[in-house]
């Protein structure tokens, strides 16, 4: 077994703001007893920034993106001190993987970065991933490594990917932890889109990746780190269990999901999600509004009323023939467009979350 694991920056330290080495001791000695039972473990851990902020002593996570690119060269240093420190004395050897958006764009990349941690994992050293913050050329590409996790996950071929977060899972209109979600789109009015203090990702970020990771037929837990990993291989959390897709995507669409980078967005109408979800094409009829400058046989993301991702896939016109389209209907599609086409995009080039 193969199992991801994502750490955001709040996990590593303590309410009063210092390193929690007891929380990286407890995950050291379970990866130790889960890599006894033969389940590897590759760790996607934020935390650079923060690490740096308190390294060098400063108030609070500077704003500016070349300081905080500097602050994350400091930490990253210190981050990887703390992952080795505490794991070697549970006879573990950590290794560093720093990764950028563009590795997940092109085979290659992907390939030589995906044979890098399976040696790692060959030789018996737990990968500690993060994004390499130093290099980035925008804010936290990952979404506070979230999606960075979904990404890893996929390359590797990991069996189950487990998120920590501080809210220790899913919470109901009552603050009650939901135990098990089969439909993540049913439990999207619960999510709460509030960053933390040093992550950027909070709950919609991490409910965002799910979607994408259950449709690739990949369970995740999102938990919190009072969690055993040793019990969650097992089945059994404190947390929320998400249940993955009983038809998972196809080669063609994981690499639309995965692998190919939006130029723009479309926002649809409740009734344009209802039909792609039932594996219709997304006709101009149910488009709401465009954003970006896109061209025919580019890959766009699809957004909902609410602003939620529920799709990516290869549009048939550009951004502005789509602009101009909006709420259109057939014919009259074909005609102001010149073409026979009416879908925006079609069903075997849509991926739905």
């Amino acid at each position: 077994m193969l199992l991801v694991v994502k750490i955001g920056s709040n996990l590593i330290q303590t309410e009063g703001g210092d390193i929690d080495l007891s929380f990286l001791s407890k995950l050291a000695s379970e990866v130790k007893l889960l890599k006894e039972r033969g389940v590897q473990v590759l760790i996607v851990s934020s935390g650079a920034v923060l690490c740096g902020v308190k390294k060098l002593g400063l108030k609070e996570r500077p704003r500016e993106l070349s300081l905080k690119q500097a602050v994350a060269g400091v930490g990253q240093a210190y981050l990887m001190h703390l992952y080795d420190m505490v794991f070697s004395n549970y006879g573990l050897f950590v290794g560093q993987a720093l990764l950028t958006a563009d590795v997940f764009k092109d085979k290659e990349k992907l390939s030589n970065a995906t044979q890098a941690l399976r040696a790692m994992l060959s030789m018996g050293v737990v990968p500690v991933i993060n994004e390499n913050d130093t290099v980035a050329v925008s804010e936290i590409l990952f979404g506070d490594n979230d999606f960075l996790a979904v990404h890893t996950a996929y390359a590797i071929g990991a069996n189950m990917l487990v998120i920590f977060s501080t809210a220790g899972g899913l919470l109901d209109h009552e603050g009650k932890v939901v135990p098990f979600v089969e439909d993540v789109s049913s439990v999207l009015p619960l999510v709460r889109g509030v960053n933390s203090s040093f992550g950027t990702g909070g709950m919609l970020s991490k409910i965002t990746a799910t979607r994408i990771a259950v449709s690739l037929g990949l369970p995740v837990v999102i938990t919190g780190k009072g969690d055993s990993l040793l019990e969650i291989v097992e089945g059994k959390t404190k947390g929320t269990y998400f249940k993955p897709s009983s038809k998972p995507l196809k080669e063609k669409k994981k690499v639309i999901a995965m692998m190919e980078e939006p130029k723009g967005a479309i926002y649809i109408d409740d009734g344009a999600y209802r039909a792609i979800k039932q594996g219709k094409s997304l006709l101009p009829a149910g488009v709401l509004k465009v954003e970006g400058c896109f061209s025919r046989g580019d890959t766009v993301v699809l957004y909902n009323q609410e602003g939620f991702l529920v799709g990516k896939g290869r549009v048939n016109f550009s951004s502005e023939e789509v602009a101009r389209v909006i709420k259109k209907k057939g014919d009259e599609v074909k005609k102001l467009l010149g073409t026979t086409k009416e879908e925006v995009v079609h069903a075997d080039n849509l991926v739905v979350f």
